[in-house]
């Protein structure tokens, strides 16, 4: 029989990093994971670089059924207290774009800073180390007492507090699983059904073929969906696949996609198209074909003109010939084109989880569950960041506040022989 103060369950970012504070705060930390391998998101994410956080992360960059839920944790550690951490390890970073921090390296260097912290707190780390089952002794209300019971690989080890830091079901070559939502349920907690977020959406092979040729374009648009109150833009980088639409704005608005939906594109987000296009009329002989494709990725164009040829729109005439109601309308169609995605490409390449333990059963304070010692961190909680590190600083956030929250809670026991 092993004893510990605490089990965490996920040898990810928000597990490790939990687990290196509470050690440091002298408790005794125990990690267990089925992996081989620590941290596997963060040894493939951005490139190998690992974007590990957003310069200008705030709640507002976060989805949840309660979207206030991860302003607590987000405001007591900040983008700006986990640079420090890096800094102190000496781990160079730099901005790539809109405020998102990369190493200068490799990731690896965030992985070896979550180890080294692991070591300062003296944690001990089981891998790889499968759970079979957690067991809550209910008849012994002390805090202090070992009121949980794991089965694992290596044995039967009790504790007096559990974190799930399991994460979600996005990327399951690397071992995602539905173990954290499973011991939800178990303990009565509510889960939102969780779905893919940060990925790319998919239409149905008839009416796409004519956009697949495009695989491989990108530029620059603003995408949308939803409606008045509820309506969400981006601006940001477009992609075309064989199968449908990727890149940093269909991932983002992915999020927050309804299946069944419209979603909205401004192909030419920097122009004002009817006042480009009229202006042209007045100045220019150039075909409207040709006027198009300085605007425009002349292949985007192409295509374009060629669905327009087969209901009747014929775009191979002088611009200055054309009427203002038909540039106007090109204009306005190109500034707002509207698709209906089928479905997207799922748990296999979403980049994170959106849905999970419902935050209502969770203490924003200490991510404590209404179950006693029950603790619930990361991915695997109903709360979703947008691209561009936002959801590694909502792991190392959410690690902070629980940490903090077990070393309030629990009193230090002596450590395991």
């Amino acid at each position: 029989m092993h004893n510990f103060d605490v089990v965490i369950i996920g040898a990810g970012a928000a597990g490790l990093f939990c687990a290196g504070i509470a050690g440091q705060r002298g408790l005794a930390v125990l990690v267990l994971d089925h992996s081989e391998k620590v941290a596997e998101k963060i040894r493939i994410s951005g490139g190998g670089r690992c974007n590990f956080t957003n310069r200008d992360c705030t709640a507002a960059n976060f989805l949840s059924d309660n979207p206030n839920f991860c302003r607590s944790a987000l405001t007591r550690f900040t983008a700006r207290d986990f640079t420090a951490l890096l800094q102190r390890h000496g781990v160079a970073y730099h901005e790539k774009h809109k405020g998102q921090l990369f190493c200068d390296r490799s990731a690896e260097d965030i992985i070896k800073v979550l180890m080294s912290e692991c070591e300062t707190g003296q944690v001990t780390r089981w891998q790889p180390c499968s759970v079979k089952s957690i067991h809550f002794d209910s008849e012994n209300p002390s805090a202090h007492a070992c009121r949980y019971k794991i089965e694992c690989d290596r044995g039967t080890v009790q504790a007096r507090a559990v974190v799930i830091a399991t994460g979600g079901l996005s990327i399951p070559k690397i071992g995602a699983s539905d173990f954290g939502y499973r011991v939800a349920r178990q303990f009565n907690l509510r889960v939102i059904e969780p779905r893919p977020a940060l990925v790319p959406l998919t239409f149905d092979s008839d009416s796409w073929a004519p956009f697949a040729q495009l695989a491989g374009l990108s530029l620059p648009v603003r995408i949308e969906c939803g409606e008045r109150k509820h309506k969400i833009s981006f601006m940001e980088d477009l992609l075309f696949t064989h199968r449908g639409l990727s890149g940093p704005a269909v991932l983002q608005i992915s999020s927050y996609w309804t299946a069944g939906k419209p979603i909205r594109i401004n192909l030419a987000p920097d122009l004002d198209l009817p006042q480009t296009l009229a202006q042209a009329k007045l100045h220019s002989r150039k075909l409207i074909a040709n006027e198009l494709a300085t605007l425009l990725p002349s292949r985007l164009v192409d295509t374009w003109i060629e669905q327009d040829r087969k209901t009747g729109q014929l775009w191979q005439r002088p611009v200055n010939e054309a009427s203002d109601r038909a540039l106007t309308a090109l204009a306005e169609r190109l500034s707002r084109w509207e698709i209906t995605p089928t479905t997207t490409e799922g748990f296999n390449k979403a980049e994170v989880t959106a849905g999970g333990v419902d935050t209502r059963d969770l203490s924003s304070q200490t991510m404590e569950s209404v179950q006693a010692g029950l603790y619930f961190i990361g991915e695997v909680v109903d709360v979703t960041g947008w691209l561009g590190g936002h959801n590694f600083q909502w792991a190392w956030s959410s690690a902070f506040a629980c940490a903090q929250g077990l070393a309030s809670n629990l009193q230090p026991a002596e450590r395991p022989a």
